[in-house]
């Protein structure tokens, strides 16, 4: 692409201070008391993509947050991309752990970022990310050099489930028509390894309530006579490993595709330095199913986590209570061939089956998604090893994630369309954490590599026909 490092050259500081804008609105799509705030996010999403040369942009509303559509049709017979991702963002909290406010962004250099990374809530997940694709589409249109159509679906709901995309989707399948999706809400190995996600896990998210008296009990009356749903609620989750950290739900291996020697032995080439990923995270071990390195661990296996616990009293001082009620959330990542929906049932099944006597037990599931795999000998995936090979001098490395975006799956069955996911961040940049950040340079070579998958695409699409 002519001109792409000059362009950022001159631009870097407004490039910058624009994300650093965004990310200024807290536009926390699971507290109400932000909605405001993600519909604020929408309309500043909507002004970037007109300023950035799109020829129609609007703002689809849903039953929840709207979605962000913009095009630019140069010519029906050419390729079209599509780009997805999503402007709301995760909570902050603990307040208490970041270093800045979460949503007041400051630069600070790091080791792993020595130009400087920009500490806020959503920098990487998804608004960072989101913002390299604007800007790289306004290179091109500013420049004269983009080579197809585009159209980019920007949505507010993905940290609660997507559950408005989906009905837009199906209803709008003419609209969305398109010959790749590409999405940047991944990670690469590190910056002097690029790396390509060819692989998603699924997701199945549930909440559980234990429930035993009828009201909170005074714990020297009632303690030992009375089940406790804490007490409770506490074994039946530790009754869902076993000694070797398998899932003991019936049925839940059932569908799991057990990968081949060789495709592990692949795998086992990425470079993974096992000594920085403890220290990295602050710990003396790792801790996972037997049998499995981490890096299989949080790619190819399916998992169960509690990822939050309450009941009782925990305010300050003591208050010797039996509670009445013990909850948790738990997610299970999935692996392609499983289904969220049948897990989630197998789930419920089996936590009400386990459940003794004096308890009752409720399974509400929230959400969930498929798995997801890209073959690496798609077009898709070709140009995007070409983009990256242009800006990072060498092969990108085929790499699954532990992570989900359930609508990828969706995309594929409605849209008949494959994603290709280049992501530029790292591990180390805290999403979902305090202190989220994303590295100035990963912002900036994001939009400067972007453009080359455009032109590869385009390129390879043509031989294709």
């Amino acid at each position: 692409m002519e001109d792409i490092q000059a362009y950022l050259s001159e631009h870097k500081e407004r490039l910058i201070n624009e994300l650093i804008d965004l990310l200024k609105i807290p536009s926390v799509s699971a507290d109400p008391a932000f909605s405001q705030d993600v519909l604020d996010t929408a309309d500043a999403v909507y002004k970037a993509l007109a300023d950035a040369g799109c020829d129609k942009v609007e703002i689809c509303e849903t039953e929840g947050y709207p979605i962000v559509y913009g095009e630019k049709i140069k010519d029906p017979s050419l390729p079209t991309v599509l780009v997805y991702g999503h402007y709301d963002v995760q909570p902050p909290d603990p307040l208490n752990l970041w270093n800045s406010p979460p949503f007041e962004p400051v630069i600070q250099q790091t080791e792993i970022h020595p130009e400087g990374a920009i500490f806020a809530r959503g920098a990487c997940d998804d608004k960072g990310q989101m913002y390299m694709h604007v800007k790289a589409f306004e290179f091109m249109v500013r420049q004269n050099q983009l080579p197809c159509n585009v159209k980019f679906m920007i949505e507010g709901e993905e940290e609660v489930g997507s559950n408005s995309l989906v009905e837009f989707v199906r209803s709008n399948r003419e609209k969305l028509s398109n010959d790749i999706i590409l999405i940047s809400d991944t990670g690469m190995i590190s910056n002097e390894i690029p790396s390509i996600t060819t692989g998603l896990r699924g997701l199945s998210y549930v909440e559980v309530t234990v429930t035993g008296p009828n009201r909170d009990l005074h714990s020297g009356l009632y303690g030992g006579a009375v089940a406790n749903p804490i007490n409770i609620l506490a074994k039946m989750i530790a009754s869902l490993h076993d000694e070797n950290n398998h899932i003991t739900i019936p049925g839940f291996y059932d569908k799991v595709i057990e990968l081949s020697d060789e495709e592990r032995k692949l795998m086992a080439e990425a470079p993974f330095d096992l000594d920085a990923y403890k220290k990295s995270l602050d710990i003396n071990a790792v801790h996972g199913e037997i049998g499995y390195v981490t890096n299989e661990r949080n790619a190819i296996r399916p998992t169960l986590d509690v990822n939050g616990i309450w009941g009782g009293y925990t305010g300050e001082g003591a208050k010797t209570v039996i509670p009445s009620q013990a909850h948790a959330k738990i997610s299970m990542r999935l692996v392609p061939n499983q289904d969220w929906k049948e897990i989630t049932e197998l789930f419920c099944k089996h936590f009400e089956a386990i459940a003794p006597e004096g308890v009752r037990v409720s399974v509400r599931p929230h959400h969930g998604g498929q798995g997801y795999v890209t073959p690496i000998d798609h077009i898709g995936y070709q140009a995007a090893s070409e983009a990256y090979e242009k800006t990072f001098g060498k092969t990108p490395v085929p790499q699954r994630s532990g992570g989900s975006i359930p609508i990828v799956s969706l995309f594929e069955n409605e849209l008949n369309s494959k994603t290709i996911l280049m992501g530029f961040g790292l591990d180390s940049d805290a999403i979902h954490s305090p202190n989220e950040h994303f590295g100035v340079w990963n912002y900036l070579k994001g939009i400067e590599t972007i453009p080359y998958f455009y032109q590869s695409f385009t390129r390879l699409k043509a031989l294709e026909n």
